[in-house]
């Protein structure tokens, strides 16, 4: 029987690979970051073992004991975290200590050498979740405004270019202005900071780095962040078509039909 190891980080993501490949055959091993990963992974898994992001000698003696050959990394991580582990001198974090470049992507390439070297192929969970990708469109009953289109545009060409200098794949636009730009803090947090500037009726922009590498970082919305715009008066959110996750879809629709928000895939 083939067999993954699923590196799980926060999000439903994680559980729903977990589910799909295991109804195709395929025997999932979670590895579940604790105080991040959902606790469902232990139902969706075949096993699961959880551990600290600084027990990482731990983590690769596991993957060892579990036969593990290919890993699929997927689920929110909080950056602060093996920042913070740096700073304490945690031991298992250290390896990324002397990096001269702390971007997402050189951290991220920095774990798959160290994967590599052991003989552990990362691969994209692209293929147990594709039915995750929305197709183009308006996906809800509001269709964004004339205006609105403006600042989708004006929107998508800023946030392709903050990805592309590997900031953030989140921008929020109002009046062709740009309000707030995603960083360390995520999604959510970026969106909350823009309602305190610009108030209501904005629009979100979100997409993906202009060569992502699916083997680690496919971006992703859900329910979570369709209330943190309703909550925060925004007026649309805009995402780039097969390049990004919409987990729930039925019930990010659904939400936002309830409190008059636009869904694009563009």
């Amino acid at each position: 029987m083939e067999r993954i190891g699923l590196i799980a980080g926060g999000g439903q993501l994680p559980v729903i690979l977990a589910k799909d490949a295991r109804k195709k055959g395929v025997k999932v091993i979670g590895f579940a970051i604790k105080k991040m990963a959902s606790p469902d992974l232990d139902a969706a898994c075949d096993r699961v073992h959880w551990f600290d992001l600084s027990q990482v000698n731990k983590f690769f003696f596991m993957l060892i004991i579990e036969r593990v050959k290919k890993i699929v990394m997927l689920g929110k991580v909080d950056k602060t975290i093996i920042y913070e582990g740096i700073k304490k001198g945690d031991k298992g974090l250290n390896r990324f200590k002397g990096l001269e470049d702390k971007s997402d992507y050189a951290v991220l390439d920095k774990i798959t050498s160290e994967f590599e070297k052991k003989g552990i192929k990362v691969i994209s969970g692209i293929e147990y979740l594709s039915d995750l990708f929305p197709q183009e469109g308006v996906l809800t009953k509001k269709e964004p405004s004339k205006k609105e289109q403006e600042d989708i545009s004006f929107g998508f060409k800023m946030a392709k270019e903050i990805a592309r200098l590997d900031i953030g794949q989140t921008i929020v636009i109002k009046d062709k202005t740009v309000v707030s730009v995603e960083a360390m803090e995520g999604t959510d947090k970026t969106i909350e900071r823009a309602a305190k500037l610009c108030g209501e009726g904005f629009v979100v922009v979100k997409t993906s780095r202009p060569e992502q590498d699916m083997r680690w970082d496919v971006p992703a919305i859900g329910p979570e962040t369709i209330k943190q715009i309703a909550d925060s008066r925004g007026a649309v959110l805009a995402l780039e078509a097969k390049k990004m996750f919409l987990v729930d879809k039925e019930a990010c629709v659904k939400l936002a039909d309830n409190n008059n928000l636009s869904i694009v895939v563009i």
